[in-house]
């Protein structure tokens, strides 16, 4: 990784400070690009569409990919302590019970007296800076007048929505076939401890992380992928003795703010907040999220929790399972507390594309491109011919772009005059095109240009592979 960067301390939620202002000022810019690019489209569009849930597009799934390779090699790859996991969407229903999630993963909502419309009491006009102990007052919506946003209709008191999906299971819907979605995959880890400890041979502290799909009924999602239906969690789970957790948990803080930084994200837009007292989750000691400036406000990145030994303890008296480590040098059996850090593989990505977009005049011309980090672009390079009337010249560059493809993701582009296949290339995020000309067939060289400085270098055909490939290494954090 790069060296550190100089992190605040958590803010005040009182007291955050100078606003630096969002990367993009209009969300829908980013949404326009997203959908006419290939990065994001509506899920089932041609139905009418489905309330918050996106289908990736070609160059979305490239993107999302390589921030999950990036977050993979960081957190697990580079590291010699921590160990990957990908547990069943699909879990045994007491693991929700014995979690809390059955009896408490839920958000207050309120309902419009005239239009029938849910909403969330946080996400309400004059309800964002709520705390826990308010959203919880039956008569916080009468005291602080809050009307409906759609038609002005009087608000229900708030009452608690529990956001897992249920199903069934098997033939027979009854109780005793109920199961639910994961909205989280934490609990694969938890459950899976002892068998990860014992196959690996892992001593403490060590880690179990998993990148997967989770599931929740949101009641009011919206801002584009920022908050979805069906989505992916990036998340860690580090196992430590008792009195290590404090100094763990301050620990993997910088660690994290580090990867979104060294990928691009301008620190400038991240800040920390901690959770006050009564906004901690049930299992949390402590817990503080990295959060990123949107053009809809400041909101969660990421989240580090202390959840202490909740979640192992609890499934062990549930269970009736041993969940607890031995040391062998202290002689001692105790339950591991855990460090947590949970990351969205949808709000990564999102993050990346709001603060790589660039808009400037080029020669009278407004040029629009993404100063994507040349590890999470979709495409790493373009070949472009100067001119796709002649044979000669499209026939080296498609074996120019066949070398590439055996390494890294490369395309072939003539449909348009090469100043649009430029602008195009560099509306997508594409680090460097590749220009075959006339001159190519006569000297052997072609042109090599440069997305953020658009300067261009002639290089031998021959030299072209490992002329990226040389760029790429250098780029890696």
């Amino acid at each position: 990784m790069t060296s550190p960067v100089a992190m605040p301390r958590p803010i005040d939620p009182a007291d955050p400070g100078e606003d630096p202002g969002p990367s993009v000022a209009a969300l829908d810019t980013i949404v326009s690009l997203a959908k006419r690019r290939g990065f994001i489209f509506p899920s089932s569009e041609i139905y009418g569409g489905i309330n918050a849930v996106w289908d990736y597009g070609p160059l979305g799934v490239e993107l999302k990919n390589n921030v999950k390779r990036a977050w993979w090699r960081a957190m697990i790859q580079e590291r010699d302590d921590v160990e990957g996991l990908d547990a069943g969407i699909l879990m045994a229903p007491q693991v929700w019970v014995t979690s809390g999630h059955v009896a408490s993963f839920s958000d207050p909502m309120v309902e419009c007296a005239t239009c029938k419309r849910r909403y969330r009491l946080d996400e309400l006009p004059g309800g964002e800076s709520l705390t826990q102990t308010e959203l919880r007052d039956p008569e916080i919506v009468t005291r602080l007048g809050l009307t409906c946003p759609n038609d002005g209709g009087p608000l229900s008191a708030p009452r608690r929505f529990n956001l897992m999906f249920q199903t069934y299971m098997g033939p027979v819907q009854d109780d005793a076939s109920v199961v639910y979605l994961r909205p989280e995959t934490a609990q694969g880890s938890y459950v899976n401890f002892r068998n990860v400890q014992q196959a690996m041979r892992r001593k403490l502290p060590f880690g179990i992380a998993q990148i997967g799909k989770s599931f929740r009924n949101e009641i009011s999602p919206g801002n584009f992928v920022f908050r979805m239906r069906e989505f992916e969690q990036m998340e860690m789970q580090y196992f430590v003795r008792p009195d290590a957790a404090a100094d763990v948990f301050e620990q993997w803080l910088p660690r994290r703010w580090d990867w979104y930084v060294a990928y691009g994200a301008d620190p400038a837009r991240l800040r920390l907040r901690e959770h006050a007292s009564d906004e901690l989750a049930h299992y949390a000691r402590k817990a503080i999220d990295i959060e990123y400036r949107f053009p809809f406000g400041w909101k969660e990145l990421e989240g580090i929790h202390d959840r202490g030994d909740f979640d192992l303890r609890s499934h062990q008296e549930a269970s009736g399972q041993n969940l607890e480590y031995f040391d062998p040098v202290t002689n001692e059996h105790f339950v591991p507390h855990i460090v947590e850090t949970a990351a969205g593989a949808d709000r990564a990505p999102f993050t990346f594309l709001i603060d790589a977009y660039r808009e400037e005049e080029v020669k009278g011309e407004k040029r629009v491109s993404l100063a994507l980090h040349p590890q999470l672009a979709p495409y790493k390079v373009a070949v472009l011919p100067l001119l796709k009337k002649r044979p000669e010249i499209v026939e080296l560059c498609h074996r120019i772009k066949a070398d590439l493809k055996r390494d890294m993701m490369a395309v072939y582009d003539d449909t348009a005059a090469i100043g649009k296949l430029y602008r195009r290339q560099d509306e997508i995020g594409t680090p460097w095109c590749v220009t075959v000309d006339v001159e190519s067939l006569e000297d052997g060289a072609v042109t090599v240009r440069d997305r953020d400085t658009m300067t261009q270098e002639r290089i031998p055909v021959e030299g072209v592979k490992r002329a990226i490939m040389d760029r790429l290494e250098a780029s890696r954090p």
